[in-house]
């Protein structure tokens, strides 16, 4: 499974307060490797500012919330990330 974390290195105006980013993707690599020890994950971060696809652009445009968290592609949660959302798509994988 692939997990992808868009972000940037300037936090979100309605993010402040929550973790980075970067926090985000490093605390999922923790999190999901000691919850899913038996799985192997791919972890992905792009800053969305430095690429020129789809999601970062929708990102741009306001239609995400940053981070964003990609599983398989799919979206899994936006902007302050909640680890049960991100377990449950996991678990209908």
């Amino acid at each position: 499974m692939k997990i992808t974390v868009y972000g940037a290195e300037v936090q979100c105006a309605s993010c402040v307060g929550a973790p980075s980013s970067t926090e985000t993707y490093e605390w999922l690599q923790s999190a999901l490797g000691r919850k899913y020890p038996e799985h192997r994950f791919e972890f992905e971060y792009i800053d969305f500012e430095t690429v020129d696809d789809e999601i970062a652009e929708a990102i741009k445009q306001d239609e995400w919330f940053y981070p964003l968290v990609l599983l398989d592609g799919e979206v899994v949660d936006e902007g302050v990330v909640q680890l049960r959302k991100v377990y449950a798509a996991i678990e209908q994988k």
